[in-house]
């Protein structure tokens, strides 16, 4: 016995000393293998707690207490991804352990919000829609994904594209407004920003998540994590386009919702997260939850305790828990007990490995990014740009703008957001810093502090303020002055996540003080800086000119002060409808007609006789005392010059539904400035089977005309786009009569008529 086994010791030692010194390399290793062989190799090779710690992300602490909790339990494989690490040490630290020191050598996917820029920072999304151009999207997302990956950042829980109709919501701030077509637009614009077009493995890409799946922005009465009662039919005709723009774009994630909608919250519908985006889509990235969502099916009570819950989410097609630590916490006894099983582990595990060899983190890791990209000149440059013409101006009695040199000479800055240098950058800007924000004060002393002489007072400390000796002060400064900018808005705490107002109105004193300026009789521009469309029609009567700036971010300041002078003329356009008042909520422009729609001719409250009878008014659908229009339309803006639509023209009268619509028209500047215009088209079913929009956005274009220049332009547009989804859930297009209007606007413009066979 002791011979032979001294002979298979020997025989082994042998064998060992003839093969190579090196292992061959493992098929996940080899970058130019294809991304599923190498993900399924890498999966066969991982055991279940590693495969539960891909699933796991968690937010990282930056001090000891945190080192001693996440270093171990990424070096054990225990995380997928960690949110907030923002600095390029800690990034490639927190890398090493997970590359050098893991088994596998699993490189972690790191996150961070990045929504609307990093350091320099543009518009919020709904200022960069009301630009109504997709290439200041791409570019805002572009750079945005440059600056944050000089960090290490890798994953941006970024476009939201959630359709909002009601601007109590808060989280207005964050997507592109109420209209599919114009968000479907932006929302492949942005993907493709931050995700670096086709070369997602860029060192400066960042993995795009598209949220909140879905019908966030339906929340009752504004409120929100407020449930939502969308249809599947309105689902598929409104609100998932969208997120199908997204993913055709090739976005890498998405984001589940808070909301329940129908009773079923999103973090555990599987009709939503599994029938529809992945096996009627084709997506083939992962779904993260919202963070602590996946706990938050208890208070939703549709479970009763985590380990359920983490069953139902898990199950339904969430596949990565964020913050909550419940899968990591449970999933392991979930499976011992077969309540979860080991498949839906790894399809939750293939997508997010999926990512990462996507992203190239397997073979680029770590930090190789230059520092100097942050507030680079170009990307300042394009923040100006992005700001200027996602202004929007919304009136302009007697051409006080732009101001006359001649006649301004003193002018006097007023008002809580003229020198806000944290409010001007918005929601959501974790690491925008306001010591570089350039504000409305900053810019005219900057930039025309040599040919005017500019006053400064505050009127108020901050929006949300009421002080009669600061404002006393602002109108004793307008004794002498030759015209006054008074900039007021919201604060940014105002919008965003869980910010949700009643009231749409201006907050603190910012209307009296507006009415006192009006006073002084001096000319009167009011320029608004918020994260949502206010009710400012009071105050809108008082000024002479109105200039919106959805929080237009670090170059604010130039870009609006350019546009006062008359540098450039405005351009942007409303992305929402402006309620008269915070009662009208929700409106918006592409609603369905009713059995008696208003017709403008309603009396209003003051005007009904007394002991009218109960049919006197018609019976029509509008609000006694705010009727039924709102205070600006959709796709509304003006500029410094007119423009003129004619001529418009079809290339046929009748179309076959795979058929394309050739539409043409003349565009002419009949003014005496060169500017742009935003060119709307739109289209209306005239008889359907279900109720069809009053009138729906197919296409824009941004179209720059010297005075007096007039431009043939062309749109076209495919028959199978006018389809509208049945009361069976099927999408196609009905024939019948279609009308098609091309205008600057939602309510106005040359019109046509159609029929599709």
């Amino acid at each position: 016995m002791v011979t032979s086994h001294r002979f298979i010791v020997t025989g082994l030692l042998a064998l060992v000393f003839t093969l190579p010194l090196h292992s061959k390399t493992p098929l996940y290793k080899k970058a130019d293998a294809p991304v599923d062989a190498r993900v399924e190799d890498l999966l066969g090779r991982m055991n279940l707690d590693e495969k539960i710690g891909q699933l796991n992300q968690r937010a990282y602490w930056h001090n000891d207490e945190g080192r001693k909790l996440f270093d171990p339990m990424i070096e054990a494989g225990g995380l997928g991804s960690l949110m907030n690490v923002n600095d390029p040490a800690s990034a490639d630290r927190l890398q090493r352990i997970a590359v050098e020191k893991s088994r596998l050598g699993i490189p972690l996917l790191i996150a961070r919000d990045v929504i609307h820029g990093y350091k320099t920072i543009f518009p919020i999304p709904l200022g960069q829609a009301a630009t109504f151009s997709p290439e200041i999207a791409r570019e805002g997302a572009r750079i945005a994904a440059v600056e944050a990956s000089s960090d290490g950042v890798r994953w941006t829980f970024a476009p939201m594209i959630d359709i909002a109709r009601d601007a109590r919501w808060g989280r207005i701030a964050e997507g592109c407004g109420e209209d599919p077509y114009l968000t479907s637009v932006m929302a492949d614009a942005m993907v493709r920003g931050f995700q670096n077009g086709d070369s997602v493995g860029s060192p400066t890409s960042l993995a795009a998540c598209a949220k909140h799946f879905v019908a966030y922005g339906a929340a009752e009465g504004g409120r929100d994590y407020n449930a939502t009662g969308v249809s599947e039919r309105e689902l598929r005709q409104t609100y998932l386009p969208p997120f199908k723009s997204a993913l055709d774009a090739g976005a890498m994630t998405f984001m589940a919702s808070f909301n329940a909608n129908d009773g079923v919250p999103s973090s555990c519908n599987k009709r939503i997260l599994t029938d529809i985006l992945r096996k009627e889509w084709g997506f083939d990235g992962f779904v993260v939850s919202d963070c602590f969502s996946v706990r938050e099916l208890v208070p939703h009570r549709v479970a009763a305790n985590e380990a359920e819950a983490a069953v139902k989410c898990l199950t339904a097609g969430v596949d990565m828990d964020m913050e909550d630590g419940i899968y990591a916490a449970h999933l392991d006894s979930l499976v011992k007990a077969g309540l979860v099983s080991v498949d839906d582990i790894d399809r939750a595990v293939r997508g997010i490995l999926r990512t990462k060899f996507m992203l190239g983190l397997f073979e680029n890791p770590y930090v190789v990014t230059q520092q100097s990209v942050k507030y680079a000149p170009s990307h300042l440059a394009a923040a100006r740009r992005a700001a200027l013409e996602s202004a929007i101006l919304l009136k302009n009695d007697g051409d006080v703008l732009p101001f006359d040199r001649t006649k301004v000479r003193k002018l006097l800055i007023t008002g809580p957001m003229a020198d806000a240098r944290y409010n001007q950058l918005g929601t959501w800007i974790f690491d925008g810093e306001k010591e570089h924000t350039v504000t409305l004060l900053d810019a005219f002393r900057d930039i025309y502090g040599d040919s005017l002489e500019i006053v400064y007072s505050p009127g108020l400390g901050n929006p949300r303020k009421s002080d009669p000796e600061t404002m006393a002060a602002a109108v004793a400064a307008a004794a002498d002055a030759d015209a006054i900018v008074v900039a007021v808005g919201e604060d940014a705490i105002l919008s965003g996540e869980g910010h949700c107002m009643a009231d749409l109105g201006l907050v603190g004193g910012q209307s009296q003080l507006v009415g006192q300026l009006k006073a002084t009789g001096k000319p009167l521009v009011m320029i608004v800086m918020a994260g949502r469309p206010l009710a400012i029609g009071r105050e809108a009567d008082m000024a002479d000119a109105v200039i919106y700036s959805f929080h237009p971010g670090t170059m604010g300041g130039p870009a609006l002060a350019d546009l006062l002078m008359g540098r450039e003329s405005p351009s942007g356009k409303t992305p929402v409808t402006f309620p008269s008042t915070s009662g009208q909520c929700p409106i918006y422009y592409n609603h369905a007609n009713t059995g008696r729609p208003a017709t403008g001719a309603e009396l209003g409250i003051a005007d009904i006789p007394d002991d009218a009878g109960n049919t006197f008014l018609g019976c029509t659908s509008y609000y006694l005392d705010a009727g039924h229009k709102p205070l600006y339309p959709f796709g509304y803006g003006l500029t410094y010059t007119t423009f003129a639509y004619s001529d418009l023209a079809l290339d046929k009268e009748q179309y076959a539904p795979d058929g394309t619509i050739h539409v043409s028209f003349t565009l002419t500047n009949t003014g005496k400035r060169e500017a742009t215009e935003v060119v709307q088209l739109y289209t209306a079913d005239l008889v359907a089977s279900v109720t069809p929009s009053v009138a729906d956005l197919r296409r824009f274009d941004r179209v720059r005309l010297a005075p007096g220049e007039s431009r043939r332009v062309e749109f076209d547009l495919p028959v199978s786009e006018l389809a509208i989804v049945g009361s069976d859930l099927v999408s196609r297009v009905e024939p019948g009569e279609f009308s098609l209007r091309v205008g600057p606007d939602s309510t106005r413009g040359c019109e046509t008529k159609f029929s599709v066979k």
